[in-house]
């Protein structure tokens, strides 16, 4: 029988094949051919928890083999201080509309998604970076649903700019490309969390602002 991993992983495949709305990411995230939509939202065809735990997996296991890798002579925690560029910006706490902060969330992932190539270079034989950028594909798909514009979203598609961001972090020492490529996926799993608490954060808001308007409505007496 067919374990429950294998069968999450089939539907959650199917459901970002579905529902993911648009041509320009689709592109640069998958083979398969993408029906225009008209943008408006729809409710996703799986449960969202399952998306997150998944990335928490990955997370852990990532863990699990850096630690085994150096033979716990680093840790885990060691990457928090490594400092890479050309990292994707976070939201600002004020003056962001929910509809630009979506946007910068997306181009976050896909800014990472391209980082991912530095690591595939330097682990060639690693599954990180194919189980990382299928649930960034997962995420990206979620976050489009919640926006007013997914159109508007572009994938980092040129070469040049591909170029640029894995020429920035590039080093001839071996142990600092390691270093390198454990931080992106280390980074990679901390910025798709941030999504999940920017999205909650953003649905609570909406929330709070629909009961506000709710209640100061006049009550109109019969």
């Amino acid at each position: 029988m067919p374990s429950k991993l294998n069968v999450l992983s089939a539907v959650m495949l199917a459901a970002l094949l579905q529902c993911a709305p648009g041509a320009p990411v689709e592109e640069a995230l998958t083979d398969s051919p993408a029906d225009d939509t008209s943008g408006e939202e729809e409710a996703p065809l799986y449960p969202e928890r399952d998306v997150w735990d998944s990335v928490l997996g990955v997370t852990t296991r990532h863990q699990m083999q850096f630690e085994d890798e150096f033979h716990n002579n680093l840790a885990y925690d060691f990457l928090d201080n490594y400092q890479i560029s050309s990292l994707p910006e976070r939201c600002p706490k004020s003056n962001f509309s929910k509809e630009d902060c979506l946007h910068r969330l997306v181009d976050g992932l896909l800014t990472f998604t391209a980082l991912l190539q530095h690591v595939e270079k330097v682990y060639p034989s690693s599954t990180f970076p194919s189980d990382i950028r299928h649930y960034s594909s997962v995420v990206i798909g979620l976050i489009r649903q919640k926006m007013r514009h997914p159109e508007r979203v572009t994938a980092v598609t040129s070469s040049q700019e591909s170029e640029r961001l894995l020429r920035n972090i590039d080093s001839p020492n071996m142990f600092s490309r390691k270093m390198t490529a454990h931080a992106i996926l280390n980074r990679f799993c901390q910025f798709l969390i941030y999504c999940k608490r920017e999205l909650r954060k953003r649905e609570m808001s909406r929330g709070s602002n629909r009961d506000l308007v709710l209640t100061s409505q006049p009550i109109t007496k019969i």
